[in-house]
């Protein structure tokens, strides 16, 4: 629960130091008086908006610092431990704002960012505000407020969680068949070229052995002429070759190494050359022997390379890629392909994603449905006691399993009826201010009560109400601080007198500036405020008494 609250140069307030308790506090003053600044100051600890106005005129800067107790607050504690926040029993939330209108968050003395203490502060802290019957009009607030009395988390959070992995594989859907055009007519091209490039076949290194086959067809002429001619060189002519004129070399420094022994070395070279010349020879006339002049196959290699350097130019390679490059089309085309496979499967993913979101829909639509019936009892005894004796409050819930959201397929209707007679219907076009004041603020007793929130405040949540109802709304929030922390701003005696404690607000001016100040009142306090508010600025000895009475 919140213990202490310090306000410095927020507003109007120069300084303020608060203690509070548990049970319901009553908080009143005259109009103008600033009631709801402490209530102000606390929402910016609990990550509120920064307004222009927050600092206090003249100052650099307006600070203000909330500390909770954690005992009974189990969610706060494990929040603060997940976020290495911890800090014992204890939370403080502080936030400074400067003149210029930036502002700092602190959770435990460690600076945070604004969303943590607002993540934080939802644990910790309801508000009710005096206009919140008016957002009880719209559908998806009434929505919000069944589910709160429900309490229904895990189911919320299944349907949210299905609903988003549906938006997820929509979304990817919806791209594969956005490019679904584009991938059809990149398909249909590589199809047909791969077609064509499958029926000429040309092998990884095809190329560059017809190109080299061709060379040697296309000059076989000249090379038959020059294989013979070397060959006569070295062995044919019969006048002189090169093996002849080496062999009478040999025979010569045969006999000289006989008159010198160091020449023997001479004719061992000389038998090795000829040894070489032979096989050179030997190589020639094979090679000779082997070349076939065939114009077909000249002509089928003259083709072949033709073919494949025009279709490198069509598909802007070298011949000698083209191989390659027709291997990274098949590629290409089997990833198309499959990319139609994935799609099949996309689309069986969100059929399955759809009707998982379906049954966490149901399940969530038939906990609605439960708790809208406990709800209708409550709400309907609740308006009644409210001086609505004959009134009657229903909530509709209908599952459209067409309708996808992230809050269930449900549409919620509040439904009413204020006199004998009449049948149910929408809660905007039956009720009048009073009444709807008087039907939000039973709604909000009821659900408060199920929430697991510590501190609840009520900021002029009784405006439109008045005489014995005034009583009845003081006894339910009364009853309501038996187990929760209550703040109750308002300007009616019978609210205020319900509290267990009382705290007067009043603006002054000091030094020609304006200051407000928050004060716990003792007995007699209270009896002279809860006068005052029942009969304005002159006290008489009724009012005191009436005061007296609504204090017992």
């Amino acid at each position: 629960m919140l213990c202490q609250l310090n306000i410095n140069n927020f507003a109007i307030v120069r300084f303020l130091e608060l203690d509070f308790k548990a049970g319901m506090t009553s908080i009143t003053g005259e109009t103008g008086a600033g009631k709801s600044i402490a209530i102000d100051a606390l929402g910016l600890c609990l990550g509120n908006r920064v307004d222009t106005n927050s600092v206090r005129a003249g100052a650099s800067k307006a600070e203000v610092s909330a500390r909770f107790t954690l005992d009974d607050v189990p969610l706060a504690k494990r929040w603060l431990e997940d976020n290495d926040l911890d800090l014992d029993d204890d939370c403080i939330l502080r936030r400074t704002i400067s003149a210029e209108g930036r502002s700092r968050a602190y959770i435990n003395g460690n600076p945070v960012p604004v969303t943590q203490l607002k993540s934080l502060g939802q644990l910790l802290v309801g508000i009710h505000g005096q206009h919140a019957h008016h957002a009880m009009l719209k559908s998806e607030h009434q929505l919000t407020l069944l589910d709160a009395y429900a309490n229904h988390k895990m189911l919320l959070d299944a349907v949210s969680n299905s609903y988003q992995r549906s938006r997820q594989i929509e979304q990817e859907l919806k791209q594969l068949e956005q490019a679904q055009h584009e991938r059809l007519a990149r398909k249909q091209l590589l199809q047909y070229q791969v077609e064509e490039l499958d029926e000429f076949n040309l092998g990884a290194t095809e190329f560059i052995e017809i190109e080299q086959e061709h060379k040697k067809l296309a000059n076989g002429s000249e090379l038959i002429e020059s294989c013979q001619h070397t060959l006569s060189l070295l062995s044919d002519n019969e006048e002189a070759n090169i093996g002849s004129l080496l062999y009478q070399s040999i025979s010569l420094a045969d006999r000289l190494s006989e008159f010198d022994p160091e020449l023997a070395q001479v004719s061992e070279m000389l038998n090795q050359a000829l040894i070489q010349v032979q096989e050179s020879a030997s190589e020639i006339e094979s090679y000779v022997s082997n070349i076939e002049l065939d114009p077909q196959h000249f002509e089928y290699l003259e083709n072949r390379l033709s073919m494949a350097m025009q279709l490198a130019r069509k598909h802007q390679v070298s011949a000698d890629e083209l191989a390659k490059h027709h291997q990274a089309l098949k590629i290409e085309l089997e990833d198309l392909s499959s990319d139609e496979t994935k799609l099949d499967e996309i689309k069986q993913q969100l059929a399955q994603s759809r009707e998982a979101y379906q049954q966490h829909a149901k399940k969530l639509s038939q906990s609605r449905t439960r708790y809208a019936k406990e709800l209708n009892k409550l709400v309907t005894q609740s308006i009644q006691e409210l001086n609505m004796p004959k009134g009657k409050f229903c909530i509709d819930v209908d599952f459209n399993e067409d309708a996808m959201s992230a809050m269930g397929s449900d549409k919620v209707e509040f439904t009413v009826t204020t006199n004998p007679g009449q049948p149910l219907q929408p809660i905007a076009k039956v009720a009048s201010g009073g009444e709807l004041s008087r039907i939000g603020l039973g709604i909000q007793v009821i659900t408060a009560k199920k929430v697991s929130t510590p501190t609840l405040i009520f900021d002029e949540v009784d405006v439109g109400i008045s005489g014995p109802t005034a009583a009845v709304v003081g006894k339910m929030l009364r009853s309501l601080g038996e187990s929760t922390q209550v703040f109750c701003v308002t300007h009616l005696p019978q609210v205020a007198g319900n509290g267990h404690q009382h705290m007067y607000v009043n603006k002054f001016n000091k030094g020609g500036k304006t200051e407000t100040m928050m004060t716990p009142l003792n007995k007699d306090q209270r009896v002279n405020e809860l006068a005052r508010l029942l009969g304005g600025d002159i006290i008489t000895e009724n009012t005191l008494a009436n005061a007296k009475e609504l204090l017992q």
